[in-house]
């Protein structure tokens, strides 16, 4: 790495590993707004890119990271000012340009989202990219008619699925709560769950092409033989979002579920997600996500723990939201 006069911590993913490094403002990337980092956040895709599991970063060297909360240090766009309060999440960090564990970075100010007033830094990161990703498949239930009813959480002990149990019972869902865990259902249950189905039942495959009708929706972070299973269990005219692939990224099922029961399926990203639909699943986490659910379901980790706590989620250790204490 290049040197200059003001340095700063990052965890780095190398081809050899990743470490933590000292960087200067000589490595930051290209980009119109510097953010002084205070907080990120642990979700799956990290555990990947610090354990070097799975090809997340496309070049070496990458920051790890895929959010970031901090203030603005500086700033060349009229937009955004020294000490603005600012949350990233998505748009290829720690993928195709360097990510949020790090002291200080530079991103494009079009990324940006400002802080939603009803939540402090700390706490957009306890939401993070798995709460926006929850968010944002309650909005696609909700623009495919399933305002009510019963609705299904795949991966419910997760972070994307923990947050998504949290929204829909708040927004007056019926929530069944997949998973295979059965220590988490008291968790599941605070909540706000009322059902539990076991996730082997789901993760089994069926030959019939359908099967009775369960639930009106679901939000499914799973993929694979599991979403095909859901897709067989919902009701006419429902619909899934799907957001995640844990258990693999095929599809295994046929065409049955949605020619005969119009059944349908709602791919959801966070990543490209545009700006005003981002915007919107902000303003509304802040009024829908119960805080006190939030903050009983989050564990706050200094910078240090992230490469033990990538471990961790990858074994399926970290139920709920971690926040990294980056300063």
């Amino acid at each position: 790495m290049a040197s200059g006069t003001t340095e700063f911590r990052a965890l780095v993913a190398r081809e050899d590993g990743t470490r933590f490094e000292q960087l200067s403002e000589a490595d930051l990337p290209d980009g119109d707004v510097t953010v002084d980092v205070r907080y990120s956040s642990l979700n799956y895709k990290d555990g990947l890119a610090v354990t070097g599991k799975s090809k997340i970063a496309r070049r070496f060297a990458m920051v790890c990271g895929i959010d970031l909360a901090g203030t603005v240090a500086e700033s060349t766009s009229p937009r955004w000012q020294r000490g603005d309060e600012v949350v990233v999440t998505g748009w290829g960090l720690s993928e195709t340009h360097p990510g949020g564990y790090t002291q200080r970075q530079r991103v494009r100010s079009e990324w940006l989202v400002r802080r939603p007033e009803a939540l402090s830094l700390a706490r957009t990161m306890a939401v993070g990219t798995a709460g926006l990703t929850s968010m944002l498949c309650v909005l696609a239930l909700e623009d495919a008619g399933i305002s009510e009813g019963d609705v299904l959480v795949t991966g419910a002990a997760g972070g994307v699925g923990s947050v998504a149990v949290a929204i829909l019972a708040q927004r007056g869902y019926r929530v069944t709560a997949a998973t295979g865990r059965p220590q988490t259902h008291d968790y599941l249950r605070d909540l706000g769950a009322t059902d539990f189905v076991d996730r082997a039942e789901l993760a089994e495959a069926s030959k019939r092409p359908l099967e009775r009708q369960r639930w009106h929706g679901a939000v499914d972070t799973v993929g694979s033989t599991t979403l095909a299973s859901v897709l067989k269990r919902i009701h006419y005219r429902g619909a899934v979002a799907a957001c995640g692939l844990a258990g693999g990224a095929d599809l295994p099922g046929s065409v049955m579920p949605f020619i005969l029961r119009g059944v349908r399926l709602l791919g959801v990203d966070s990543v490209q997600c545009p700006a005003p639909i981002r915007t919107t699943a902000w303003e509304r986490l802040a009024t829908d996500l119960p805080l006190d659910k939030l903050d009983a379901v989050t564990r706050h980790h200094p910078f240090d723990d992230v490469p033990r706590l990538a471990e961790e989620i990858l074994a399926g250790q970290t139920p709920g939201r971690v926040v990294i204490e980056i300063n």
